[in-house]
């Protein structure tokens, strides 16, 4: 076996499954090594971006690694906006990417770079494998680092791909959570027993379905409120879960909610901060009188350390499912007429099927969204983990391979999904189950927004092309068409509701949009 076969086999003894690809001539040998040994799923997708904002999706979804296959330095610069997202997600990926030879590296040849450097920026672990003998333990440690959440980087000479090792020995990736802290656990049932005004802030696997109903427990032992942060990378949701008040995009208002509490427990979550940095507002979103105490850090298992704390504050065992502190079935009337954002949220609770996966990056058009959607068949919500746009399709596609039993609906802003609309291509390719909704308001909206936050209004005729997604209108149905995939524009929710019902019928990926007034 070469090096490249090596690579394959171990990463199959790890348990991946699935390969996002988009590779080079640096990369042709572990290419053969997929088609050779088989274990593997590989997709190709058009656009790096595509490849990790699907092994993000999946990874969200699976609980376990996906592996990309990126081409040099260029090509892991095409999927870092995603990889940022998948970073801030706690999405376990592992990397390879193929660089030059070793002995061609140093010439400068066009495609060389920095690579070290730029795989820097978003891996939590990367290495540069040193010789052929080593691939196999270089692959172990690294998906071992991811497994926890993490991103894992491996560069891999195309030269130590093609040579024979001197052994063919695979070596085992491992990873178990480090025990919770008690010390710290004690510390947070404290707070939560002897402060006035406090919240349980939730993040990573507090989210999850047990996760909640402990959460829901503590909160009736101890009469706090659930709270999130602004983007959750995976969260449940729907009725049968408790209500989470999620932290507000911007900054006044997220103050405005977080001034209420002089106590918080974060569990697998970061303390608040603001988005961006604004005039005369402070960055930190907490202030310092306001206690805290954070349990289930570092690689620590949060949803074992929130379950601790539930067991600390001897919280009622039983399913509360009659509790007010839990959602009960209600759906929102479905509207009618021209279609609005906030009528496109509310046909979207409105009939959307049970057991969803809901991957939002509607951005403004989807404010309206959480609210409404507290109450129906339960489901599982992912969003904009990392505010790098152009997240949407591709992750809606990785968790259509990571849950093919699932329908995936992307509710997505237009302006955002042009970054990474390829990735329809792959969805029809592999036929996806998902249905992606274009929210087109032809504009980037949210920039609109704040120009009139800052006080620029109007917008004079220099700054408002910067903003303007029309002349010429983008054409969403000739473009997912052109993909493969089939489509249909939407101007009413009538028009909305008849298409989406088609689209639930039907096997395969669509694509409907829907044109804002």
């Amino acid at each position: 076996m070469n090096g490249a076969e090596i690579l394959v086999q171990t990463v199959i003894q790890a348990g991946i499954e699935v390969c996002f690809a988009n590779a080079g001539t640096t990369e042709i040998f572990v290419v053969n090594a997929l088609e050779k040994i088989p274990g593997i799923r590989p997709m190709l997708f058009l656009f790096e971006g595509g490849c990790s904002g699907a092994a993000d999706g999946y990874a969200r979804m699976k609980d376990k690694p996906a592996m990309t296959l990126l081409h040099l330095g260029p090509g892991f610069a095409n999927a870092v906006a995603n990889f940022h997202n998948a970073r801030r997600a706690g999405s376990p990926i592992f990397n390879v990417i193929g660089d030059h030879a070793t002995w061609h590296r140093p010439s400068d040849p066009l495609l060389n770079m920095d690579l070290e450097g730029l795989v820097g920026t978003v891996s939590s672990w990367q290495r540069t494998n040193q010789s052929t003998d080593r691939i196999s333990l270089d692959a172990a440690e690294g998906i071992s680092a991811a497994l926890p959440g993490r991103i894992a980087s491996l560069i891999l000479p195309s030269d130590h791909a093609w040579t024979q090792p001197s052994s063919a020995e695979i070596c085992a990736a491992r990873f178990s959570f480090e025990p919770a802290e008690k010390e710290t656990i004690e510390n947070a049932a404290h707070l939560l027993r002897t402060a006035s005004r406090k919240a349980l802030f939730l993040g990573g696997r507090t989210l999850r379905k047990e996760g909640l109903l402990v959460a829901a427990r503590i909160a009736a032992a101890t009469g706090c409120d659930l709270l999130t942060d602004v983007f959750p990378a995976r969260m449940e949701r729907g009725a049968g879960y408790p209500f989470i008040k999620k932290v507000p995009y911007f900054p006044e208002s997220a103050t405005a909610l977080l001034s209420g509490y002089d106590a918080f427990v974060f569990a697998g979550a970061r303390e608040p901060v603001s988005f961006f940095g604004y005039q005369d507002m402070p960055s930190l979103l907490l202030t310092p009188d306001q206690r805290r105490v954070h349990i289930g850090n570092g690689l620590q298992d949060e949803a074992e350390a929130l379950g601790g704390l539930a067991d600390a504050l001897a919280a009622p065992s039983d399913p509360l499912l009659d509790s007010p502190l839990i959602a009960s079935y209600r759906r929102p009337p479905l509207p009618g007429g021209a279609l609005t954002a906030e009528k496109v949220c509310q046909s979207l609770a409105a009939l959307q099927p049970e057991n969803a996966v809901i991957v939002d990056e509607s951005l403004t058009s989807g404010f309206a969204y959480y609210d409404l959607a507290a109450g129906v068949a339960p489901f599982t919500l992912l969003t904009l983990t990392g505010g790098a746009i152009g997240q949407g399709i591709p992750s809606a596609t990785g968790a259509a391979i990571a849950c093919p039993e699932r329908p995936v609906i992307n509710l997505q802003a237009d302006g955002s999904a042009l970054y990474t609309l390829q990735a329809l291509w792959t969805q029809a390719r592999e036929n996806l189950n998902v249905t992606t909704l274009i929210c087109s308001n032809r504009s980037y909206n949210i920039i609109r927004v704040e120009m009139s936050r800052a006080g620029f209004s109007p917008i004079g005729p220099v700054a408002a092309p910067l903003m303007d997604l029309g002349h010429p209108d983008i054409d969403w149905v000739k473009l997912s068409q052109g993909f493969g995939v089939p489509s249909i524009r939407a101007y009413t929710v009538e028009e909305f509701a008849a298409a989406f019902s088609r689209a639930m019928a039907e096997p395969g990926p669509h694509l409907i949009e829907l044109v804002l007034t």
